[in-house]
C-alpha cells in the first residue's frame, strides 16, 4: 500500500471505505443500469489472489476493488483502478482465512485539468517539521453555491487551483457543486504516464487538500472527481491455503 506523510496526515491510495450504501443508477452520459460488472477470482499460490473482471457497462471512470472477510463484513477498499484495468493482484493473504472480493464502478463529473511543476528537491526534515495547516481536507466557506445532483454533470467541480507549498507539497482548492457524492477524487497523471489515477480519497463536500507528491510525481497534471459508486459486482469468495514452509 502506498502511503503519503505530511505532517502526521497520511493521505493513502487505498483508503478504508464502508461498502453498505445502495447502489445508485447508473451514469447519466449511458450508463447501463443493472448490469453489474462480472468478477472472478483464483488463488495462483496458496496465500496469493488474482482478481479478473469484465465490465458490463463500458463507460465507468474507474473501478473500486473492495475485499471482506466475513460474508456480511464491512468492505475495504484495495485499490481505485482505471477504466482500462481488468486485473489485480492481492498478495501475501492472512493464511486459512476466508476473503470475500467484489468490484464496484465509480461514476461522476471530473474538473478541468491543471498542470503542476515542482521545484527540484525532496521532502526534507524541515519541511516535516513545518506547520502544514493547508494539508488536511477541509471544506472552505466559499459562500452559496447551488448544487445539482452528482449524477448530471451540471455537477462538474469548477476553478481547481493548485497552490505549491514547497518542493514535494501542493495545496488544491476547488468550488464543490455535486450533491449527493460518495466524497471526491483528486487524480493525477504525471509525465509520460498514459491515464490518470488515484492520489487521494476524500470525504463529502471537502473544497481544500494538500498533497506531499511522490518522486515522480514532480511534473504532472491533476483534477478532482465528484464521485458515486455503480452497481456492485458478484461476491467471489476464497479461502487462503496454509502459510508456506
Amino acid at each position: 500500500m502506498m502511503k503519503r506523510t505530511a505532517a502526521g496526515l497520511t493521505a493513502t491510495l487505498a483508503l478504508v471505505l464502508a461498502g453498505c450504501s445502495s447502489p445508485p443508477p447508473s451514469q447519466p452520459s449511458g450508463g447501463s443500469a443493472g448490469q453489474a460488472t462480472r468478477l472472478a477470482a483464483k488463488l495462483v499460490s496458496p496465500t496469493d489472489a488474482t482478481l479478473t473482471w469484465q465490465a458490463a457497462d463500458p463507460a465507468p471512470a474507474g473501478q473500486a476493488v473492495e475485499f471482506a472477510t466475513e460474508p456480511e463484513g464491512q468492505y475495504t477498499v484495495l485499490q481505485f483502478v482505471g477504466p482500462e484495468q481488468g486485473e489485480y493482484k492481492h498478495p501475501d493473504l492472512m493464511p486459512e482465512t476466508p476473503f470475500y472480493y467484489r468490484v464496484r464502478p465509480i461514476y461522476g463529473p471530473a474538473s478541468d485539468q491543471v498542470e503542476v511543476t515542482l521545484p527540484a528537491g525532496e521532502f526534507t526534515d524541515k519541511d516535516q517539521a513545518d506547520d502544514h495547516e493547508w494539508a488536511p481536507p477541509m471544506k472552505r466557506d466559499g459562500g452559496s453555491v447551488e448544487t445539482k445532483s452528482v449524477r448530471t454533470f451540471a455537477a462538474k467541480p469548477t476553478d481547481l487551483k493548485a497552490t505549491v507549498m514547497h518542493a514535494n507539497g501542493i495545496r488544491f482548492t476547488w468550488t464543490d457543486h455535486a450533491d449527493g457524492e460518495v466524497g471526491y477524487l483528486l487524480e493525477v497523471k504525471v509525465v509520460g504516464g498514459e491515464a490518470f489515477r488515484v492520489a487521494a480519497v476524500l470525504d463529502p463536500d471537502i473544497t481544500s487538500f494538500g498533497l506531499i507528491t511522490l518522486p515522480e510525481e514532480k511534473k504532472a497534471s491533476y483534477r478532482v472527481r465528484a464521485y458515486y459508486y455503480g452497481p456492485a459486482s458478484n461476491v467471489v469468495h476464497l479461502t487462503t491455503g496454509k502459510a508456506r514452509a
